[in-house]
């Protein structure tokens, strides 16, 4: 976006400017003093690196002139202006005076171009002329719904948006009503300090002023405007006189006067932020009795999280954003009515104070922090491009595809190539690294011996539709998986079955009978829970030590007592002397390689594939995006990282014809670090007289394999699906997307199905192949 200035960019003793930190200018539609928590610790953390200046609303005077007043802040660093202006002048002549003073201190303090940080549009009528290295809209409410907005926001706001190099949001609702308007858009729910919050669990002393109030107390603070349902308040008052309603904060655009009035109903006035704790800690439960009108249509409030924080059971009503990242929480009650909200006040006083419903909280609010956020915000502030950047896009356009697809393993590919032959779309594909079929890639070593880079991919699957699909791209090479497991100085069959018994005891177990008694006998029955628990309860604490306990724990990280059940469950025991590792309908291997099939797969003239582009560098338009990668990554680990294992590959070639007997013989012991050695012409069918081999040997860090299945991720995953949810202009596939442990046959299952969902959605091309 260009500025409409002119003149050379100044710099400190002429250095050239990325080696200054832009100073940055917070312009907002409050006093600093009054302002919301995001600005303050958002600004606060800035100023560790650059001067930062909050430039706040203007305030009317008797002085002839404008001028600008300094005031105390509470973040070393930030700089807080208070402009002073005539008050009998009108808007023109405000603006007019307000430009004079932001050119003033740009001329006297601004060694760089600086940032302009917008939190309201209406201050773009005086600093729009301005030159920037960046322009940063942070929409934090739709102020356009609130009572006495000036009429000038809409057209403001559509002036700031299209100046805006980046965009944020204050919540989900407010991104999903202006997604469409911006191509740099994110949303940012505002954080909360849990430290100074959690306070209240008993560090601090309560209020002076509430502490002569008897008797339950329920609290609500926050601006008290038409954003609040006085009436709900009323009835909640009204309907429990046992209970003492407490209402802390300003009263503003509404008259004093209309405030209902009760004996249990206390109206508090204005605290500051460092003073809520001390409030809180006297409450049982937490008040959210907002309106349901046009200004809370899009509210992502930070009373909910900063409430549970501080240990406070919350009802509200039923707001959007609120029911979406807490309605799950047994902590918090959703009402629509006022019965229903005091009798989820009841629910709520019910609640044990320490409980498994605090724990839960506690759990989500463990990751979300004004760091998280901030670091999130920052890495999406690119600075702009040089002057010669338009040359990459003539006319200044960006490339549009009707899809991009991020991600070019199975998920990505089969979507791809669904979408441009089934439904005629155009297709941008990018994968970050430097070839396409993601982990299934495959390749010709320096010995000529076809190996899979990322460890042995061994294709089997009871579905017909998933090798009908897949047999378009390729033919298939016949063949049945077979795994050892050295154990004891032998190499047995794994999965466990009646050659392994034999073999590992030196036995002679005739049938299946004889086969399940011996296990019966060394069973220990157990609730499952775990993968420990799944192990045992069939095999018995021998055989879970043997071939599970040390495998599992080098492979995951964790032990088994500690995994979902999940884990352990794909691994069958059998009791005949099936020795094939998987007993699915169809069995086969790429005859040419999954490589190839990939090519196959996305050969279409509607589809173009750029390898080793990341997502953050892709800059194009596209009207549906399907993304393939680590479903925290897409939302700047907005909830915190979700955990994954990682694999380390050792490959290397032999002068034998035959390295050992099967694909792939596993490594239970502990005392191994590897887990497991994939000898490659097995898999492949290749004569040679060298072999290639790879050890496997798992990592807690490096490229994300696998989702730990644990009870917490998992928890922390759906609050990432949630978001995920909320962009129906994104559709998150495959394994580190949906965070399963998918199959590849899986993966390509849940492809198809998606593109069945967008094809109902979507209008086809006139031309489909």
């Amino acid at each position: 976006m260009e500025n409409d200035v002119h003149g050379p960019a100044r710099s400190v003793d002429e250095a050239p400017l990325h080696a200054v930190p832009a100073p940055l200018i917070c312009f907002s539609h409050l006093r600093w003093d009054f302002v919301t928590q995001r600005p303050q610790h958002l600004m606060k953390r800035f100023a560790a690196e650059r001067r930062v200046f909050f430039w706040e609303e203007p305030i009317g005077g008797d002085h002839p002139l404008p001028y600008l007043e300094h005031h105390p802040f509470p973040a070393d660093g930030v700089i807080a202006l208070r402009p002073r202006v005539p008050h009998w002048w009108n808007r023109d002549q405000v603006e007019e005076g307000l430009r004079g003073l932001l050119d003033m201190l740009v001329a006297t303090c601004m060694p760089a171009d600086p940032v302009l940080w917008f939190y309201t549009p209406m201050m773009l009528g005086f600093a729009a002329h301005l030159r920037s290295s960046l322009v940063v809209y942070d929409c934090m409410d739709e102020l356009s719904a609130f009572a006495f907005a000036d009429p000038l926001l809409v057209e403001r706001e559509a002036a700031l948006i299209a100046r805006a190099d980046v965009m944020f949001t204050g919540g989900y609702s407010l991104y999903e009503a202006k997604r469409d308007r911006h191509d740099a858009i994110t949303p940012f729910p505002s954080a909360v300090d849990v430290a100074h919050f959690a306070a209240a669990r008993g560090d601090v002393a309560e209020a002076a002023d509430q502490r002569g109030i008897m008797g339950p107390k329920l609290g609500f603070y926050g601006v008290i405007d038409e954003r609040v349902d006085l009436a709900l308040v009323d009835a909640l008052a009204t309907a429990r006189p046992d209970w003492q309603v407490v209402m802390v904060g300003p009263v503003v655009k509404i008259d004093p006067a209309t405030l209902p009035q009760r004996p249990n109903l206390h109206w508090l006035g204005n605290r500051h932020y460092d003073e809520l704790p001390a409030y809180l800690t006297g409450w049982s439960v937490a008040l959210m009795p907002f309106a349901i009108n046009a200004a809370t249509r899009f509210i992502s409030p930070t009373k909910t999280p900063e409430y549970l924080a501080a240990g406070r059971p919350v009802v509200s009503t039923p707001i959007v954003d609120v029911i979406r990242h807490y309605g799950d929480l047994a902590g918090v009650s959703i009402a629509a009515d006022a019965p229903a909200f005091v009798a989820g006040c009841e629910a709520a006083l019910a609640l044990p104070v320490d409980g498994a419903w605090r724990d839960e909280a506690d759990a989500l609010l463990a990751a979300t922090s004004w760091d998280r956020t901030f670091a999130g915000m920052k890495a999406r502030m690119v600075p702009k491009r040089p002057p010669a950047a338009p040359a990459i896009h003539p006319a200044g356009r960006r490339p549009h595809y009707d899809a991009l697809v991020v991600g070019a393993g199975f998920a990505g590919s089969v979507l791809a190539e669904r979408l441009a032959a089934g439904s005629g779309k155009r297709v941008l594909v990018i994968d970050k690294r430097p070839h396409i079929a993601g982990n299934a890639f495959d390749h010709h070593d320096a010995a000529g011996i076809m190996v899979h880079r990322y460890g042995p991919h061994i294709f089997h699957t009871n579905s017909d539709e998933v090798f009908a699909y897949l047999s378009r791209f390729t033919r298939w090479r016949p063949y049945e998986h077979r795994v050892l497991a050295s154990v004891a100085d032998k190499l047995v069959p794994i999965p466990i079955n009646r050659t392994t018994l034999n073999t590992l005891y030196g036995l002679d177990l005739h049938d299946e009978a004889a086969a399940a008694a011996f296990l019966a006998a060394r069973a220990e029955p157990r609730e499952i829970r775990t993968s420990e628990d799944v192990v045992v309860a069939a095999v018995g604490q021998e055989l879970y030590e043997t071939f599970f306990r040390g495998y599992t724990r080098k492979q995951w990280g964790l032990d088994p007592s500690e995994l979902d059940k999940a884990v352990t469950a794909r691994v069958p025991t059998r009791t005949d002397t099936d020795d094939r590792y998987f007993t699915d309908r169809h069995q086969a291997m790429p005859l040419h390689g999954y490589t190839a099939m990939f090519e196959a797969m996305l050969d279409h003239p509607n589809i173009t594939v750029q390898t080793g582009v990341d997502f953050a560098d892709c800059d194009v338009r596209a009207d549906h995006t399907v993304f393939t990668g680590p479903v925290d990554e897409y939302f700047g680990h907005r909830f915190g990282p979700l955990p994954y294992r990682s694999l380390e590959f050792r490959h290397e070639t032999h002068d034998v014809a035959r390295y050992q007997p099967v694909a792939v013989v596993n490594y239970p012991s502990p005392d191994t670090p590897f887990t497991r050695i994939t000898e490659y012409k097995h898999l492949t069918g290749q004569q040679s007289p060298r072999t290639s081999i790879s050890h496997e040997i798992p990592r807690g860090e490096g490229d994300p394999y696998y989702p730990v299945p644990r009870p917490e991720n998992q928890a922390l995953y759906r609050r990432y699906a949630a978001l995920a949810d909320a962009l129906p202009d994104v559709s998150f596939v495959g394994r580190l997307a949906t965070y399963r442990y998918y199959n590849m046959d899986q993966v390509v299952g849940q492809a198809l199905a998606t593109y069945r969902r967008l094809a109902a959605r979507i209008e086809p091309a006139s031309v489909a192949a």
